[in-house]
């Protein structure tokens, strides 16, 4: 994986997320993403880090969604937060990466990665987001605390311990 993320024209800015990403996630840019202006609006940003939290989530635990009226445990978005450092373009295909950076007792934080690019191109930097997301048991409409089981997955596959560390840590 890429682990510099300064491309085209962006200058290094503080807020850049630097290392190793062992999730990816590639979505290609429908016109259907794109505003008046011709670049992929801002709000469809947190779409592509939906796509990949739900990919990641999937891929790491093996755990499904629950669709909330069924009763079962899942996650719910609690804070989500962008910086956008370019503009990216229908036709194009956005790439983002993903690692979780800590794990509470309920809730846990990923930090995104977002590149873009036309097949063949170096691909730009054009955002970084995080994002907390929290264990919920919709029968109960609670919090839960996460199980052992997910904790040591998400560990296992970051390859470090992530539980009880700051945010960002």
């Amino acid at each position: 994986m890429d682990d510099h993320p300064h491309r085209g024209r962006e200058a290094a800015d503080p807020r850049d997320l630097v290392g190793q990403f062992a999730h990816e996630v590639s979505v290609p840019v429908r016109f259907a993403d794109t505003d008046a202006m011709r670049h992929v609006n801002n709000a469809t940003y947190l779409t592509y880090c939906e796509i990949a939290r739900i990919r990641y989530w999937t891929d790491v635990t093996g755990e499904g969604f629950a669709r909330g009226d069924d009763g079962g445990e899942s996650l719910i978005l609690a804070e989500a937060r962008i910086t956008y450092r370019a503009q990216a373009f229908f036709g194009e295909t956005i790439r983002v990466q993903s690692r979780a950076t800590r794990i509470g007792r309920s809730s846990f934080t990923l930090e995104h990665r977002l590149s873009a690019g036309l097949s063949g191109e170096t691909l730009r930097l054009v955002a970084v987001s995080d994002s907390v997301l929290v264990r919920y048991d919709y029968a109960a409409e609670a919090a839960v605390a996460l199980t052992p089981e997910l904790v040591a997955a998400i560990e296992t596959f970051e390859g470090r311990p992530l539980r009880g560390l700051p945010s960002g840590g």
